[in-house]
């Protein structure tokens, strides 16, 4: 495991921030004491707008908002007209780290707004924070916290400029705690302004209209170390149904990913009753998986390197106990930390899930960044993965839709659903199909081997390459070889020589 790319640096500090002279003073930045990571302070701007994200024009804001959206943004503008073609910024949301345990107060104005930030709180890289929306601008903010605590961050949409908007934002520090971040969502795309509202405490000045990115970016920049090494990828398997072969593919890819990419690997057994990830690997570890989730409070990079069997160079396995010496009962956040100190010290995390549906399990899947569901082409598997599908949109909103496979196709004499009419309810196509092919499954796993070691140059082998290549983004599309004239000729001499 490359602990060295990526172990988690400290917080840096700017000790050299320096407070504004006059006007509005916001509290200076620091950290949640549920995060235990502090906000950078802010020193005056050095940057252009552009680097702020895609700048509109001031006449441009929400196409088909609601009417008293209008009005406000008539108001900073001076138009009466929304601008229909300036919708919405790209929401590559691939980049954004998951945001640390921090509380976030949003007081909008506009329906727009709020609707982008509630969007945005249900995503999976906001899990951990606490946000809350609001109605009201900076008046309704300034109401609340006369009697409440603020939190680490408060947003406030404000369709004020000038000196309206600087005193609404000099009552609302005077009833700030110290170590509250305030960012301002305005309708003016105004260099000035910007620059104004940094140099007087102001986090940072988003202008409408606002996506989930802008929000969950302006998170990540305050509350999550931005020299910190980038988070490995977890990617969750789970079969359809009992059988269908999903911790096969699970450890397949494992091994795929490891000695194909030399790109280093955890794969976690989560079966923790029945898990098979030792047998098929060959290994006999004395700790693993059980260890580490009911020692959740000790467990860290070290700790989790001693629960590791070595399988090879670039993969390591945290296996599944061999007994029934204990019942696995969990809450849903149990393997929270698990996952959280595994993502930070090796670039793959494969998570081999039971087929059960409990809290952790949901949590699991709701959280990973990517999802594979192995099923077979019969009526069960169909039923339960368009339950698993719809499901995961709805936890996931802003994710793509997970990977299917299908496996154990072409079994002789059973009848069987075709691909077509096995996807067309699901709105997704197999990434890869699995034929039935028991010799050389039942001869892997009998020598504690996978099937590339098996049969490096069988089909199988090259499915399971290729889905290792598309659930790590390396996938590449290659045009198909152009077959050359020669051989053309030489298969028509061929047949004319047969006749």
């Amino acid at each position: 495991m490359s602990d060295q790319a990526y172990a988690p640096q400290p917080n840096p500090v700017d000790d050299d921030a320096q407070p504004a002279e006059q006007g509005l003073t916001m509290p200076p930045p620091q950290s949640a004491e549920s995060a235990q990571v502090q906000a950078p302070k802010m020193d005056p701007p050095v940057i252009d707008p552009p680097q702020m994200g895609s700048p509109l024009d001031d006449a441009e804001a929400f196409s088909e908002a609601p009417a008293h959206d209008a009005s406000l943004y008539a108001a900073a503008t001076g138009q009466e007209e929304w601008d229909a073609s300036a919708v919405a910024v790209s929401e590559d949301l691939t980049n954004i780290r998951p945001v640390p345990r921090v509380a976030i107060q949003a007081f909008c104005q506009t329906e727009a707004v709020a609707a982008v930030v509630e969007q945005a709180s249900q995503d999976r890289r906001m899990g951990k924070a606490h946000l809350k929306v609001q109605m009201g601008g900076v008046a309704a903010a300034v109401e609340f916290y006369q009697t409440a605590t603020t939190p680490n961050l408060i947003l406030v949409e404000s369709p004020l400029v000038g000196q309206e908007l600087m005193g609404e934002l000099e009552r609302l520090a005077e009833v700030c705690d110290e170590g509250t971040n305030v960012v301002v969502i305005g309708h003016q795309n105004d260099v000035q302004l910007y620059r104004d509202l940094i140099s007087r405490g102001v986090a940072e000045y988003l202008y409408a209209p606002i996506s989930m990115a802008d929000v969950m970016e302006v998170v990540t920049t305050l509350f999550v170390n931005p020299e910190a090494s980038p988070l490995g990828n977890t990617i969750a398997f789970i079969g359809a149904k009992g059988g269908v072969g999903s911790s096969t593919v699970a450890h397949n890819v494992a091994w795929a990913i490891s000695s194909g990419f030399e790109s280093d690997v955890i794969l976690t057994d989560l079966d923790l009753a029945f898990g098979t990830a030792n047998i098929d690997f060959d290994q006999d570890p004395a700790q693993g998986v059980a260890e580490a989730v009911f020692s959740a409070d000790r467990i860290d990079e070290t700790f989790l390197d001693r629960l590791l069997a070595k399988c090879s160079d670039h993969l390591s396995l945290l296996a599944a106990p061999s007994t029934l010496d204990r019942e696995y009962d969990f809450d849903a956040n149990d393997f929270e930390q698990l996952l959280d100190v595994a993502q930070r010290g090796t670039p793959n995390v494969i998570v081999d899930l039971p087929h059960a549906w409990t809290g952790w399990v949901k949590q699991v899947l709701a959280s990973a960044d990517k999802v594979v569901i192995t099923a077979t082409p019969d009526l069960a598997s169909l039923r339960n993965t368009k339950n698993l599908v719809d499901t995961l949109a709805e936890l996931r909103p802003n994710d793509s839709k997970p990977y299917l496979v299908l496996n154990q196709c072409n079994v002789p004499k059973r009848p069987e659903i075709s691909t077509e009419d096995f996807t067309q309810p699901l709105g997704i196509m197999p990434i890869i199909t699995v034929p039935f092919d028991p010799a050389l499954f039942g001869l892997a796993a009998n020598n504690g081997q996978m099937i590339s070691e098996t049969d490096a140059k069988s089909e199988i082998a090259a499915s399971f390459d290729t889905l290792a290549q598309i659930v790590t983004g390396r996938r590449e599309i290659e045009a198909p070889a152009k077959k050359s004239i020669g051989s053309f000729l030489s298969r028509l001499s061929l047949k004319k020589s047969k006749k």
